[in-house]
């Protein structure tokens, strides 16, 4: 029996632990997660999905503000667990943590390229073909230590962020046990440094875009669907983005064509269609109905 504490937060890491609970020969003895939060508008107190996740079977939960807390520290060693398995936890492994027996992170992009808070929205932002998940034998370091094995992942021409995420996390819930049963037959690898990429932590206003390339408004779109999507200064939010052509030059936000619900509109370098636009404050409508509602017509700009 293979003993394991699970260190995770949200629904990529809940994932991998159901794909644990449910694996042969591996036991969860306890469960790390991050503290309840307050989200949305009211502010609701909402526990993290592997919370949810694990008192559901019945597993043993804290939720530390840090992990460098003695008592903390002097649990895990109680637990004398064979692996600590990290996913997406949202604190970083301290040296005394690292110590108690190998880590093991399953982080969401092929290292050395994407190391921080958002590899699978810098993979779309750049427009990468590939992407995966890699089990890596942690350290002090960020995302730094060697890896145990990769899995392989085609991004499609139209996949976005949700889909992308969903493929992802299924991939590493797949891959983590396997690791740990092959654990001894494993050869770490070390990253190559050199080719190392850092990605932060993404912020509201990375999704503000300013119509100068339609590549890049495309890219955006599907990094950053769902939250925050993207949206023009002052807020009006651009909602099922098409390629049409990434060359021609336009006069940024004119309005190129109106159809029976999208309408096309220029950028400096390239055009797009628009299903759909939602100003601040108000639901989503068609974009040819936002059009007629504010009287704009072909050759008037959004901007």
């Amino acid at each position: 029996m293979i003993r394991i504490v699970y260190m995770g937060t949200p629904d990529y890491a809940r994932r991998i632990l159901e794909e644990l609970l449910a694996a042969e020969g591996i036991e969860v003895a306890l469960v790390l997660t991050q503290p309840d939060r307050p989200v949305g508008r009211k502010r609701v107190l909402t526990p993290p999905p592997v919370k949810v996740l694990a008192q559901e079977a019945g597993i043993e939960i804290l939720q530390p503000e840090t992990l460098r807390d003695a008592e903390i520290q002097a649990r895990l060693r109680e637990e004398a667990p064979d692996f600590i398995v990290v996913a997406a936890y949202g604190q970083l492994l301290p040296r005394e943590v690292l110590a108690i027996a190998p880590c093991i992170n399953l982080h969401a992009s092929l290292l050395p390229r994407y190391r921080g808070a958002s590899p699978v929205q810098q993979a779309l932002l750049e427009g990468d073909r590939f992407t995966g998940v890699t089990a890596m034998l942690m350290e002090e370091g960020l995302d730094s230590g060697p890896a145990l094995a990769y899995s392989y992942l085609e991004i499609g021409a139209s996949m976005e962020l949700p889909d992308l995420m969903e493929a992802l996390t299924e991939s590493a819930a797949a891959l983590t046990p396997k690791v740990l049963r092959r654990f001894d037959a494993l050869q770490p690898l070390p990253q190559y440094d050199a080719l190392a990429s850092r990605c932060r932590k993404i912020r509201r206003q990375d999704g503000e875009v300013d119509l100068a390339d339609a590549g890049e408004l495309l890219r955006k779109s599907r990094a950053f669907a769902g939250w925050p999507g993207v949206f023009l200064p002052g807020g009006l939010k651009l909602l099922g983005i098409e390629p049409l052509e990434e060359e021609i030059c336009h006069l940024p936000g004119e309005i190129l064509a109106l159809g029976d619900v999208s309408m096309d509109i220029g950028c400096a370098r390239g055009s797009v269609r628009i299903h759909r636009l939602q100003a601040p404050g108000k639901k989503a409508m068609s974009a040819r109905a936002y059009c007629v509602g504010r009287g704009l017509k072909r050759g008037d700009t959004l901007l």
